[in-house]
């Protein structure tokens, strides 16, 4: 059996960590996105409750939270196996017998679909189900100037 030369392993590694950091900046931006998809979702609660007085009817499985702590475990789950997939590779390298696979690709492009489709009804019934603040007259115009 012949010797890979010591360059070329040294690029299989290279190019291996490059993708696990790839990978890593992947799962940084799901669990940076899911934070932010479930802290919008509260400031726009506590905004319809300021400016209704009504809070905000939220669906049970439906609603930003769930959908942000979707996407931190997502990406939790994409490090995990990412650097699972990354040792993988090295000792691949290592023993000489690399197979690339596909699996990985098609299990987050999916997730990531799935998730990413849960967002649009979020988006939709936001529109179709804020209420429209009742008339107080109690309550002081905004619009007039104060005299």
């Amino acid at each position: 059996m012949t010797q890979k030369p010591t360059v070329d392993r040294q690029r299989e590694h290279q190019a291996n960590e490059r993708t696990f950091l790839a990978w890593l900046r992947t799962s940084i931006a799901l669990i940076g996105f899911g934070f932010a998809i479930a802290r919008f979702g509260l400031f726009l609660q506590q905004l319809q409750i300021t400016l209704t007085q009504q809070s905000a009817r939220v669906h049970p499985f439906l609603n930003s939270s769930n959908l942000g702590l979707s996407l931190v475990i997502l990406g939790i789950a994409t490090i995990l196996i990412a650097g699972w997939h990354y040792n993988q590779v090295f000792w691949q390298i290592e023993r000489g017998d690399y197979r690339p696979s596909r699996w990985l690709v098609w299990v987050m492009t999916i997730a990531v679909a799935v998730l990413g489709s849960l967002s649009i009804p979020l988006v939709l019934w936001r529109n179709f189900n804020t209420p429209v603040p009742p008339h107080n007259s109690d309550r002081p115009n905004l619009t007039k100037p104060i005299e």
